[in-house]
């Protein structure tokens, strides 16, 4: 099994984040997080997703663990897209956000001994412009719940999308560019597993 700071420690249930960390070859487990995410408005969108992915990898981090803590926000205009509470706020949702540009930001957070860093990453995603079908569609299918702005670019939600600028992997949730930036600096023993 090797020792404790060999595997990450991945603060979320996210199956997304999960798959990235597979797909990168990162060893690691998952631990639930008990940090409840409070959007605080007056904070602009990287200081809260940094807020959050701190939050959410303070709350599971054990001494001698290597843990990773992610957060993820889809901003437009200064306003930040959380998860949609329901249907019809996903369907606003994806209304402002048709046929504009907007930024997803990942916060991360890498904590293990002697390390203690809180990054973030932005991606620009322009949409396509939206026909009120192809909305209907896509909020039929359900892959917005739970996914910040209403979407899933790695899904159906990808018909959405007519552009992006920057880390892919970042717009399907967890900024894989500048995860392994960190490990290599932090701790490259994680990478040698592969």
């Amino acid at each position: 099994m090797g020792r404790a700071q060999d595997r990450l420690i991945l603060a979320s249930t996210s199956p997304q984040r999960r798959a990235i960390l597979e797909q990168l070859r990162i060893p690691f487990e998952v631990v639930a997080p008990t940090y409840v995410e409070r959007d605080t408005p007056d904070l602009a969108p990287a200081e809260l997703v940094r807020a959050h992915a701190e939050g959410k990898a303070c709350s599971v981090h054990e001494e001698g663990r290597l843990t990773l803590g992610v957060d993820t926000a889809v901003a437009l205009d200064g306003r930040i897209y959380g998860k949609p509470e329901d249907v019809e706020d996903a369907g606003r949702m994806l209304h402002d956000l048709s046929g504009r540009g907007h930024s997803v930001v990942s916060g991360l957070c890498l904590l293990g001994p002697n390390i203690d860093v809180v990054a973030h990453e932005v991606t620009s995603v322009t949409f396509r412009s939206l026909t009120a079908r192809l909305v209907t569609t896509y909020l039929a299918s359900g892959e917005w719940q739970g996914r910040a702005g209403a979407y899933a670019i790695q899904g159906l939600g990808g018909r959405l999308v007519e552009r992006i600028e920057g880390d892919y992997l970042n717009v399907v949730g967890l900024p894989g560019a500048l995860l392994l930036s960190l490990l290599e600096l932090h701790a490259p023993n994680v990478l040698e597993k592969a």
